[in-house]
């Protein structure tokens, strides 16, 4: 059993599973292994099972295909008003040739890092540092359009890029946060002002409105009145003309003349009777045969007025 053939089996079975074991390789879901041979660049291998020439082929590279996240250190950045602001961020970038990032650059990660902080300096310093916080998204998206540029050779694509803080002086703080309390303050004059207008406005529209009701229930008023008068007027020339058509019917029926020189005796006889109880002296008339003649032509008038008999 100790024999130099047994020896011999053994070592070479180890050899063979060391050869397979340097040899055989399996590479993971979203990696790829760029393989060269002899040196050179021979191919990449996608996820799976793959046996390499012993001796002769070696993995040379490791990448991974996933979506990558790189912190971006804090800088100082000036901006175009020549204030300094302290801005980091954080940028996402995905391996798409594995070939071109193994040969195209020595370490793509620390170029985009570097690359990025130079085109943040470069962006902050074309605004202002009260647009800054507004144009966030315009930076990134300037940031990104840069980088992408940069890193196509390499086989990375930059995906986007996020402003994380940007931090300016304390003394800068402080000014801008007495900026923002007096335009506070400022818009809170401006709306009590005019919500104060509003207030006159409405109370001054109001009272036009109330003046032009009381004005227009005043005219209607009058108008009422008016009407109201004009149809007391025209009844009562209407109930008169009625009775004086009456009075001139009956004088024409039999016996209405004599009813007539009666009733105008008695109120001859009843006007003179007042006439003597108002006064402390009493005339006379002279001639007291003026009834008859009063009579006689009241009654002269009404014959020649009266409608002829039917």
């Amino acid at each position: 059993m100790n024999s130099p053939i047994g020896f011999l089996a053994i070592a070479v079975a180890i050899i063979v599973v060391v050869v397979l074991a340097k040899t055989a390789t399996v590479v993971p879901q979203q990696s790829a292994f760029v393989v060269e041979y002899l040196g050179k660049y021979s191919r990449t291998l996608q996820a799976g099972f793959h046996i390499l020439v012993p001796f002769v082929e070696r993995i040379a590279y490791r990448h991974s295909l996933k979506e990558i996240a790189v912190d971006i250190p804090e800088q100082v950045c000036i901006t175009r008003d020549n204030v300094q602001v302290a801005v980091d961020g954080v940028l996402y970038m995905q391996v798409l040739d594995p070939h071109l990032a193994s040969y195209g650059i020595a370490n793509y990660g620390f170029a985009i890092t570097q690359l990025a902080q130079t085109t943040l300096r470069s962006e902050i310093g074309k605004i202002e540092l009260d647009r800054t916080f507004e144009a966030r998204g315009a930076i990134n998206a300037n940031v990104v359009s840069e980088l992408d540029k940069a890193s196509a050779p390499w086989g990375v694509k930059v995906l986007r890029y996020e402003i994380k803080n940007i931090t300016p002086p304390k003394d800068v703080l402080s000014a801008m946060e007495k900026q923002m309390r007096a335009e506070r303050e400022k818009r809170a004059v401006v709306l009590t002002s005019e919500g104060e207008r509003d207030a006159k406005i409405n109370t001054a529209e109001g009272d036009k409105q109330r003046v032009i009701k009381q004005s227009e229930a005043v005219k209607q008023q009058q108008i009422n009145e008016a009407e109201g008068q004009a149809q007391a007027i025209l009844a009562v020339a209407t109930a008169t003309a009625e009775g004086l058509r009456r009075v001139a019917t009956s004088l024409s029926a039999a016996g209405g003349i004599e009813a007539m020189q009666l009733r105008i005796g008695e109120e001859y006889v009843r006007q003179f009777g007042k006439l003597a109880q108002s006064g402390t002296t009493l005339i006379v008339p002279a001639n007291l045969s003026d009834l008859a003649s009063i009579v006689q032509m009241a009654t002269s008038i009404a014959r020649k007025n009266a409608p002829p008999a039917v």
